[in-house]
């Protein structure tokens, strides 16, 4: 056997050589996954810390909304560092999006709070985001592109999917490291400042994951186009100018990336949120049942990977959206009954509804801290519930006033007069409000998720069957987008779409989906977000998806 160069090669030196690749582009990209995704599991502290000039609610919901800012860019990211992999080469771009992640990883670490240093902390924050999401952008298509690459015909399935377990072992490293530090500290002192430390320790890793990127050579299939002069000379015209390569940028993206970034998102970050900001489950347990369930799903990415390359990408990806649509609402539903039986026992018992005329209810959402929600009868109901994160229903009625119903109990809220103050005491708010809690009480709702009563098994069960809907759409994913471009354009062309989808129909939909629970006061309405895009993937991937396992990868393919 000889190698590009006519070099002899044996057996044992090419498997050294394809384990040292899948090796050292996953560890690189494990570290630049641990590094973006911290953010998210850290959302209500960094809620807190820099979002503490609104309410809670809209705090929390601007801290998610900073988070999907990460995810806004990665198109941008896929756009310059693509373009800049198509024409100079796979290895180098990457370890430059490695080091703009780090970086910026770090000084989130080291950047003042609200209190220090007021709006100047989230506009730094978001900033730092951007650039996280702009490096993220460029990474994965390069990791991707390389491995499969390097990969013999039949196996481009197996060896991208090590690359598709690196943003869950990310998530996982990240869990990992939250975890031990929160446990080593205390949950008091780790809100205070210890949530810095895992920021930090990214510079570590940072310097790890470009000395093991520096020991790669470039990809075999560039480097042969290279010596042809065969490269793209203008990657960004050839892939989205030319209908015949956009038309497949459009497929990629609606027939099969965009159902898998939800499935990926609701799967791993919207079922944590859920757990920790709609269930009340502490954020320490939250993160342990979340991490048991990664560590027993992540062996199927591998699984399906492999699975692609016996009976095809498209079969697995679109069953994964499938199943997503079918069962995300009853999947919900059992870990709410698991997670906070008692929440789950009084809304089955005394479920609430908000009675009011829709026109005096505004929307739970407050993107500048300005409105109190104190005007009408229905906006200070409807907040109470919200702050208190009771779900309800609302059910229109002609009159201003606003009645809540919890169960059989009564309370009826009459419309304030100039908002807070004499207006609130002469409507006998105050009263009713108390009324409200005192019924919410005795209904059985709980303040917080009672650990003793969370039936854990069951509960990792639930997001270990949410975690294998992720593997079942994202394993074959990689290599699925890879097969579908030409070698002269692949960087530049799967990474729009791959970004497009994980970046905008991904990123924003924990935001997306608490803002429409926010909206409605339906714990699960949120979940219509999911179930819609992958439904609409699943239809056009069945009528426009091709099957790509058995394409062969080579500079003129």
């Amino acid at each position: 056997m000889t190698d590009g160069a006519g070099v002899a090669t044996t057996a044992s030196d090419t498997r050294q050589s394809e384990r040292k690749v899948i090796l050292a582009s996953s560890l690189g990209t494990v570290f630049e996954w641990y590094d973006f995704y911290l953010y998210g599991l850290l959302a209500t502290i960094i809620s807190a810390q820099f979002f503490s000039g609104v309410n809670e609610t809209t705090g929390f919901i601007f801290a998610l909304a900073a988070f999907a800012a990460g995810f806004a860019v990665r198109p941008f990211g896929a756009l310059v560092f693509g373009r800049i992999g198509d024409l100079v080469g796979r290895k180098n771009t990457f370890l430059v999006t490695m080091g703009l992640m780090g970086a910026s990883t770090f000084l989130v670490g080291v950047l003042p709070s609200y209190a220090s240093i007021g709006v100047a902390a989230p506009i730094l924050l978001v900033l730092l985001r951007l650039i996280q999401g702009l490096a993220l952008g460029g990474e994965y298509g390069g990791a991707a592109t390389y491995v499969a690459e390097h990969a013999p015909d039949g196996k481009r399935g197996l060896f991208t999917s090590f690359i598709q377990t690196t943003a869950t072992l990310g998530l996982f490293a990240a869990l990992g490291v939250v975890i031990a530090i929160r446990t080593a500290m205390g949950e008091a002192a780790f809100a205070d400042w210890g949530w810095r430390i895992p920021f930090l320790i990214s510079i570590i890793l940072l310097g790890v994951s470009l000395w093991i990127r520096l020991q790669l050579e470039e990809s075999p299939v560039f480097k042969q186009m290279k010596e042809e002069g065969t490269t793209s000379k203008a990657p960004l015209t050839e892939a989205f100018g030319r209908w015949e390569n956009l038309k497949w940028v459009l497929v990629a993206l609606f027939g099969a990336v965009a159902g898998q970034a939800v499935v990926w998102y609701s799967g791993q970050f919207y079922a944590l949120f859920f757990l920790e900001k709609t269930l009340k489950v502490d954020g320490a347990t939250a993160n342990i049942l979340i991490a048991i369930a990664l560590a027993l799903g992540t062996p199927f990415f591998i699984f399906f990977g492999w699975l692609s390359d016996k009976v095809g990408r498209k079969p697995i990806i679109l069953a994964g959206c499938a199943l997503a649509a079918i069962t995300y609402f009853p999947a919900f539903q059992i870990l709410t009954e698991a997670a906070n039986p008692g929440l789950a026992a009084a809304q089955a018992r005394a479920p609430v509804t908000v009675i009011a005329n829709p026109a005096a209810c505004s929307f739970q959402f407050d993107p500048i801290g300005k409105n109190r929600f104190d005007r009408t009868a229905c906006d200070v109901a409807k907040s109470h519930l919200a702050k208190a994160g009771v779900p309800y229903v609302s059910q229109d009625a002609g009159s201003d006033w606003a009645t809540v119903t919890i169960g059989r109990e009564v309370i009826t809220i009459a419309n304030p007069q100039g908002g807070l103050g004499p207006g609130m005491k002469a409507a006998g708010i105050p009263a009713r409000l108390a009324e409200m809690d005192a019924a919410l009480a005795a209904a059985g709702y709980p303040a917080k998720a009672d650990p003793a009563a969370i039936n854990k098994p069951l509960v990792v069960a639930i997001l270990f069957y949410l975690v294998l809907l992720v593997t079942m759409v994202y394993g074959p994913i990689a290599a699925l987008l890879v097969e579908l471009f030409p070698s002269r354009i692949r960087y530049t062309a799967m990474s729009l779409p791959y970004h497009i989808g994980n970046g905008w129909f991904g990123g924003f939909l924990p935001t997306t989906a608490f803002a429409m629970v926010a909206a409605t006061g339906n714990i699960y309405y949120g979940l219509w977000y999911p179930v819609v895009v992958a439904m609409i993937t699943l239809v056009i991937g069945l009528l426009f998806l091709p099957e790509t396992f058995r394409r062969a990868l080579h500079p003129s393919a």
